[in-house]
């Protein structure tokens, strides 16, 4: 039996096993086969208080896990398929195990979004990426494209540029939804120009990719656009397909919660972007997984002095 058993280990997850742990809980970490969330696929980390040189995203979550298994908490590079949480012990099951817990915190996150057009899922890992940390270095002096027009699309396409000769953004839209210092920065770079008002039909390629074929979304023109890698930066979407039926979800799929950690399971608590649709930053993923962790610890110390109270009784 579980006290507290924490599904995901991103800033929110694991940050919650640190005070969990910290509060000798001894928390178990369902920490994915993946573990450390979209920072893992983050490249350098400018805004989290403490590093004031910035630090690298991936580096970043090893040192979340490091402090998490020091105090205690155990990690297990596994993913949960599914959990019932219509009755009390919680279930969460894995592949191989079943898991009983007094307490969840749920921690799953988002994942980014793919572009769902032809050639995409060929030509994945052959041109086409998500993540610029891991891919980037394989296209030096090459020309390389970055769909999207946020904050993330700007990070990606401003971190390409230290290795492709020329980064082009395409977007859907006439203006940038990126902040405006991230803008500047993109806008301002010699090596990045932009292609408006444009969306991506097709990836282009046999074996590697070799091109887009590219619509424009006012007259309909369509063109063929060489370019040797793309790089999707669209958004994500909530892991929370294991939660259906379980957790109330909002229209898109993300948990709901009334005050940002409880959700409609007494005892089931949620932490970061699996909840968030606003901010989806490291530091407010983590701030929550503090606060989802205090709120385990007073729900069982609530839980455990009433059955003292009936066993008194």
């Amino acid at each position: 039996m579980e006290r507290v058993l924490i599904i995901g280990s991103g800033p929110a997850g694991l940050t919650a096993a640190i005070y969990a742990a910290r509060a000798n809980l001894a928390p178990l970490v369902l920490a994915g086969g993946l573990y450390g969330g979209q920072l893992m696929l983050t490249t350098e980390v400018e805004n989290y208080p403490g590093f004031p040189d910035g630090i690298l995203g991936p580096d970043l979550m090893i040192k979340f896990r490091e402090q998490a298994e020091r105090f205690g908490a155990r990690i297990e590079n596994v993913d949960a398929t599914s959990v019932d949480f219509s009755k009390k012990p919680f279930i969460v099951r894995t592949a191989d195990e079943e898991f009983h817990a007094k307490t969840v915190i749920v921690a799953t996150g988002a994942s980014a979004r793919w572009l769902e057009i032809p050639g995409e899922e060929k030509l994945r890992g052959r041109g086409v990426s998500t993540c610029a940390t891991c891919d980037g270095a394989f296209f030096r002096e090459k020309h390389i494209v970055v769909v999207g027009g946020g904050d993330s699309a700007m990070e990606e396409a401003l971190f390409l540029t230290r290795f492709g000769r020329r980064v082009t953004v395409i977007h859907r839209r006439e203006g940038l939804r990126a902040s405006k210092i991230m803008a500047e920065r993109s806008r301002s770079h010699p090596k990045i120009d932009f292609i408006w008002n444009t969306v991506v039909d097709e990836v282009l390629g046999e074996h590697h990719m070799t091109g887009l074929k590219l619509r424009n979304v006012h007259d309909n023109s369509v063109m063929e656009y060489e370019a040797d890698a793309l790089f999707i930066a669209i958004g994500h979407t909530p892991n929370t397909a294991i939660f259906q039926g379980q957790l109330d979800l909002d229209e898109m799929g993300y948990i709901v919660s009334p005050d940002g950690t409880q959700t409609n399971i007494d005892g089931v608590f949620v932490a970061g972007d699996v909840n968030d649709i606003r901010y989806k930053q490291a530091i407010t993923a983590a701030g929550v997984g503090c606060r989802a962790a205090m709120d385990a610890e007073r729900y069982l110390e609530a839980m455990e002095f009433e059955i003292k109270e009936t066993v008194a009784s």
